[in-house]
């Protein structure tokens, strides 16, 4: 294997990892702010707040978008498969 196609398929693993993560991380990064300005303006300060919605908004994003997750990581892992036969072969 050549150093240009290991350099290749890391990229293309990263750039994958950060397409199907970002509804999850987006969706928590808005809720997140949210609760925390309900926190500033109520004067409430537990820590453990902010948890629960992050985690119900990242659960809501996969259950939104699992199916367009699981098209990207088969077309990836296809694409990966691919190239490994064509390279070996």
């Amino acid at each position: 294997m050549s150093s240009e196609f290991v350099i290749g398929l890391a990229g293309q693993a990263l750039y994958t990892i950060l397409k199907v993560s970002a509804p999850m991380l987006g969706f928590g990064l808005i809720v997140g702010l949210l609760v925390s300005i309900f926190q500033a303006t109520t004067h409430i300060q537990e820590q453990t707040l902010a948890f629960i919605p992050k985690i119900i908004a990242v659960f809501l994003a996969v259950l939104l978008f699992g199916p367009w997750i699981l098209n990207v990581m088969v077309d990836f892992t296809s694409q990966l498969l691919g190239n490994l036969a064509n390279y070996i072969g």
